[in-house]
């Protein structure tokens, strides 16, 4: 027969959709002809899959026409993942191979020149699409682990060579199914946040932040423990259900990122600040995701806030609000998710020691506003809580006394969150009538903190964030609804509002 069809896969962002790769021999002029929108690594493949044949000990059909397609003809392909369905489709369309011997099963691997199979990225996606469909997955025996991240319900052949897997399909050597040989398990434990000296009020807005989702600000000297107290947000929060840890590799393994290391934990990314608008939100000629994805269901910490430039912070607004961020270029669009939570620090001033009792301040007045003013006041309108951490005295960095563990304030996290799912969605996701009805304060709460927001300078803006906060207040209480204790320490996470002079 001169006709065989391959099934594989592309990579469109995290999604994976099947691609036929047609091979047709035909008498005529000799050549080989690749169409179906290829791209330059695409149609690289051409002389990576006739030098693998041959030295792999295959017939290459040098004297017939050979027409390739890769089909649907509308969608781009890109990589060296198709380099082994299309070896295969030679093979059985030159009558080397079985036509009947490629039903059922689906193959992506780049071919070296000796014939060897080489990784590729993007394997997590690729094998739950797989999956879905019913098909065994054949892969470079590099992928095996990743694929086989997919679960039960896919059978993944791993092979080191294009002859391993003819031999396979020959039914001369078989190969065996890979299978994990014990469930993912992430190799690098979370920080403790018991390493954490003192900062008493910190502590509690990071657990008050992991409680409600809520997006954090930590403002204080150079050396106070902020990157600390940031790094330890993952570690309180409520561990990621298989879909959400599937989800968090698929990003990865699309970045060609190592997956079984980091397994199962949320994800902390911490960009340098001179990073760009396309290191931060995704980008690219062929669109890939940036660190807001790779947080994605974990912390993104942004250290030296107002180092960052005013036009990268703009790019969050819209991923902080719809949770995903979505990049168009000329001929590519792919869709990203990007459901982090953002936690930002700050010096008070240029220098760092502004208010700092250890250092005296060297700016002026001018410099001081200069630099606070370089703040996004849309993306500060997206943190609800606004925290200082001060310098420690000496005697509380020395103390022998060790705060709770992150495996306590998670229990709570936990509890709190419960309550909300109760409700429908996250305190942070709340507003309108939906947060005034979780709320539900009655009219001498309502004139209290009127009077209190009045006094305080604070914005209109500010009242839906402090009825958040106390909203979580109250559920890792465990009381009903937010009371007048609640919305007082509520108020006490906008201090910076009036250091800023933002609401």
């Amino acid at each position: 027969m001169t006709l065989a069809i391959v099934n594989t896969r592309a990579g469109v962002g995290l999604d994976a959709p099947a691609v036929q790769v047609e091979v047709h021999l035909a008498n005529g002029l000799p050549g080989l002809t690749l169409v179906g929108l290829p791209e330059a690594a695409v149609k690289e493949s051409r002389e990576r899959v006739r030098s693998a044949l041959v030295n792999a000990g295959f017939d290459f059909p040098n004297t017939r026409r050979i027409t390739l397609n890769l089909a649907p003809a509308d969608l781009p392909k890109e990589g060296g993942r198709f380099d082994l369905p299309i070896a295969l489709g030679i093979l059985a369309a030159s009558g080397q191979l079985p036509v009947e011997a490629l039903e059922g099963i689906e193959c992506a691997g780049e071919l070296a020149l000796d014939g060897k199979l080489r990784p590729v990225p993007g394997m997590l996606p690729f094998a739950l699409a797989t999956k879905s469909a019913g098909r065994r997955l054949m892969v470079p025996r590099a992928c095996a682990d990743e694929a086989a991240l997919a679960g039960n319900g896919l059978e993944v052949l791993p092979a080191e060579s294009l002859w391993d897997i003819v031999a396979h399909l020959l039914d001369q050597t078989r190969i065996a199914p890979h299978v994990l040989p014990a469930p993912p398990k992430a190799q690098n434990p979370a920080p403790d946040l018991a390493d954490v000296r003192g900062q008493h009020q910190a502590r509690r807005a990071l657990e008050v932040a992991a409680a409600g989702g809520h997006n954090l600000l930590l403002a204080g000297p150079p050396g106070t423990g902020k990157t600390m107290l940031a790094s330890r947000l993952p570690g309180i929060l409520p561990p990621l259900d298989e879909d959400d840890a599937l989800q968090v590799a698929a990003v990865r393994s699309v970045c060609g990122l190592a997956l079984e290391s980091d397994w199962g934990q949320r994800p902390f990314r911490q960009p340098h600040h001179s990073a760009s608008a396309a290191a931060l939100v995704g980008g690219g000629s062929k669109p890939k995701p940036g660190e807001i994805s790779l947080a994605h269901m974990g912390v993104l910490f942004l250290d030296e806030l107002p180092e960052f430039s005013r036009s990268v912070l703009e790019v969050l607004r819209q991923p902080l609000e719809t949770g995903e961020i979505h990049l168009s270029r000329a001929s590519h669009e792919r869709r990203y998710p990007a459901r982090f939570q953002l936690v930002a620090a700050m010096n008070p001033c240029p220098c760092g020691h502004l208010g700092d009792p250890r250092s005296r301040c060297q700016c002026t007045a001018s410099q001081i506003q200069r630099y606070q003013a370089r703040l996004s006041g849309p993306l500060l309108d997206r943190i609800d809580l606004q925290v200082e951490v001060p310098a420690l005295p000496p005697e509380q960095l020395t103390a022998q006394t060790q705060g709770e563990s992150s495996d306590a304030v998670r229990e709570r996290v936990m509890a709190a969150r419960a309550r909300q799912m109760e409700r429908g969605a996250l305190n942070s996701q709340l507003s309108g009538k939906a947060l005034e009805a979780a709320c539900d304060l009655n009219d001498e709460e309502r004139t209290w903190l009127a009077e209190v927001l009045e006094k305080l300078k604070l914005s209109a803006r500010a009242y839906h964030r402090v009825l958040r906060v106390a909203l979580t207040l109250s559920d890792l209480q465990g009381a009903p609804k937010p009371g007048q204790p609640h919305l007082i320490e509520a108020i006490g996470y906008r201090q910076l509002d009036r250091l800023l002079g933002k609401g």
